[in-house]
């Protein structure tokens, strides 16, 4: 117990320094885990010795964590949409990289069996790594992010096939393996289960099952147990509640042979449509944060650098020849799908590395005499060192890189220093952003305006705009912008989770900011108010009003009238949305006060009108006086 909670307290302690500081430094908080794995590995400190492995073996659970949530913030319909990202590019990625490991491997004489299986091992990346950074720095929803996404997915999915075709590489008997694995006291299959004695058909058939109980049960039974204890308002029970359906997919996942991060992520996209989203994303988050950091401590505390000291020419040809290849084969892909420049060398960088599974399948061909232990030694190494590389690529793309690469902000004066009567700060510059900011500036208004798609931003400022490429959860970026200096910030960007994220940061670091947020519906303003956002505009209600009064006009009503009903929904249905905000997450109080305010808004609109019939209308409506005059229509 006391050597536990001594480790616990090394790892912990190494968490809380290092971390803070990387992020001070600006290298991201997952190269400030690996490095304090370093520092308290073998190689430095000696703080933690041969238990790294079993850490890093259990805290990979961290990565199943990370991929359910993944799922939770994807729907079905976008899963959908991209499954020719997913089967196409993910699919060369893995087939093109393998043949070409496999080439060098023979270049280098390696017989063709070894060979193709380092190619397979090798072609996976690091999901852990890329998704953690894509997601810290704000880059999933890109281009680059959501295809490197689809690769990653995809290679997840190749684990499965790889890890049935590997022992049929083995250069040893199948007998000689398995005896070579038992003395070796390791496993003979990472996936053991009970269908290993089944033919192939009936593999399949309970695969199928498998999937489709999780589908089922996720759909069905999970929603009405996670209702029934809302209902019981246990904060904790719902939390058990949510790891226990990650752990039991997990579980049965591994009983049927399959990826348990495969299986999480299919569980969280089944769930990604329900009212419990979000309270489970906020339930998981701390465990999924605690197992990753976990994770990538265990992995720099892993790397052998007395291998790497011994065999360091050869080590770093592997991590150099790993990268450049990865590199090559993604940088070709990109250019095919038409990528744009920046994004197409963030996919590149992003993924140019060695994944954790690779542990996994290089310690499961030494087991079954494809790999001798000599050759899967040095691929460790260079698979740990890498990962370890990865954040210093993309921190390289984010400061060298994407300001040459990407657009160029080019002006009068650098952009980040705005002028000072520049009180408005525009976030996102699409459609709906565009609107606002040339409204305020024909008004007379500066703004500076901020958008991370850089190729909106390059067209934007060949029209002339004054359009500012960066991401603008980024604190430095903002106080550039004059933040600091500012009266009000708008947010206009359409990914209502984005635009809660960045309303949240922003009171957190500037207060003093008026924040006016743009919300898809109804859902997205709740809780921009429940975090104290006063001024909410929901996207769709503008144009709900305008084709309302235009039926009503259609139908013989008169114009100013239409109007004037339409104003009173409106402020009606405002104040009530309000009132609902504060019982939002609440989902029967919620549902009771939904209705009855329908029925109030109704009865008072209804009212109103019978108060003031259609014939007793005067008022000044240009458009019926035009229709009943004869006047001619304005000229446009």
């Amino acid at each position: 117990m006391q050597g536990f909670l001594l480790s616990a307290t090394v790892y912990l302690a190494a968490a809380v320094i290092s971390v803070p500081v990387a992020k001070r430094l600006g290298l991201g908080s997952v190269l400030g885990y690996l490095l304090a794995g370093v520092l308290i590995g073998p190689a430095v400190l000696g703080f933690v010795g041969a238990e790294g492995q079993d850490v890093m073996h259990a805290a990979e659970f961290g990565v199943v964590m990370m991929l359910f949530v993944i799922g939770l913030e994807l729907e079905p319909a976008l899963l959908w949409r991209l499954r020719g990202v997913l089967l196409g590019l993910g699919g060369s990625q893995v087939v093109l990289t393998a043949l070409l490991v496999m080439g060098a491997g023979l270049a280098l004489g390696q017989g063709w069996r070894p060979s193709l299986a380092i190619g397979l091992i090798l072609a996976l990346s690091s999901t852990a790594i890329v998704l953690q950074t894509l997601q810290e720095k704000g880059w999933m929803k890109t281009d680059a992010g959501e295809k490197g996404f689809a690769v990653l997915l995809f290679q997840d999915l190749a684990v499965i096939p790889i890890l049935a075709l590997l022992p049929l590489l083995a250069v040893a008997s199948p007998d000689t393996a398995l005896d070579a694995a038992a003395r070796a006291g390791g496993d003979t299959h990472t996936t053991a289960s009970w269908i290993e004695h089944l033919v192939g058909w009936q593999r399949a058939l309970v695969t199928l099952g498998a999937v489709a109980f999780l589908v089922g049960v996720g759909s069905t039974v999970v929603p009405w147990v996670f209702r029934a204890i809302a209902r019981a308002r246990l904060r904790e029970t719902f939390t058990s509640a949510a790891l226990l359906f990650v752990i039991g997919i997990a579980v049965l996942m591994q009983f049927v042979g399959l990826s348990p991060a495969l299986g999480t992520f299919l569980g969280g996209v089944v769930l990604a449509n329900s009212e419990f989203r979000h309270e489970l994303e906020s339930d998981l988050e701390p465990f999924k944060g605690l197992l990753l950091g976990l994770f990538f401590i265990a992995v720099g505390a892993s790397i052998d650098f007395t291998l790497i000291g011994a065999r360091f020419g050869a080590v770093i040809g592997l991590v150099a020849g790993l990268v450049f290849a990865k590199f090559a084969v993604l940088w070709l892909l990109g250019r095919v799908t038409r990528m744009s420049t920046d994004q197409h060398l963030l996919f590149a960088l992003a993924l140019a590395q060695g994944g954790e599974f690779a542990f996994v399948l290089l310690s499961f061909a030494t087991q079954n005499a494809v790999l001798s232990t000599a050759i899967a030694d040095l691929l460790v190494a260079a698979v740990a060192l890498s990962m370890a590389l990865t954040p210093l690529l993309l921190l390289g793309w984010e400061r060298l890189i994407a300001p040459r690469a990407g657009t160029r902000a080019v002006s009068d004066r650098a952009h980040d220093t705005p002028e000072e009567e520049h009180g408005v700060i525009i976030v996102g510059f699409g459609d709906f952003g565009s609107s606002v900011g040339r409204l305020l500036n024909a008004a007379g208004v500066g703004t500076t305006v901020l958008d991370h798609d850089s190729d909106r931003v390059e067209v934007l400022r060949r029209l002339g705009l004054r359009v500012y490429y960066g991401d603008a959860g980024r604190e430095e970026l903002l106080r550039s912008a004059g933040a600091e200096r500012a009266r009000l910030v708008i947010l206009c960007i359409g990914d209502p989770e984005v635009n809660l994220a960045l309303a949240r940061r922003i009171k957190h670091l500037f207060p003093h900011l008026e924040i006016l947020a743009r919300a898809s519906g109804r859902l997205a303003a709740y809780e921009l108010i429940e975090l104290g956002v006063q001024h909410v505009y929901r996207e769709s209600l503008d144009g709900a009003m305008r084709l309302g009064t235009d039926a009503l006009r259609l139908l013989g009503r008169r114009g100013h009238s239409s109007w004037r009903l339409a104003q009173s929904f409106r402020r009606r249905d405002e104040a009530n949305m309000r009132r609902l905000a504060g019982v939002f997450r609440d989902q029967q109080a919620h549902l009771s006060q939904a209705r009855q305010a329908i029925r109030d808004l109704e009865e008072s609109l209804r009212a109103d009108h019978l108060a003031g019939p259609e014939s007793d209308d005067t008022a000044w409506d240009a458009e019926t006086l035009r229709r009943e005059f004869g006047s001619p229509p304005p000229t446009a």
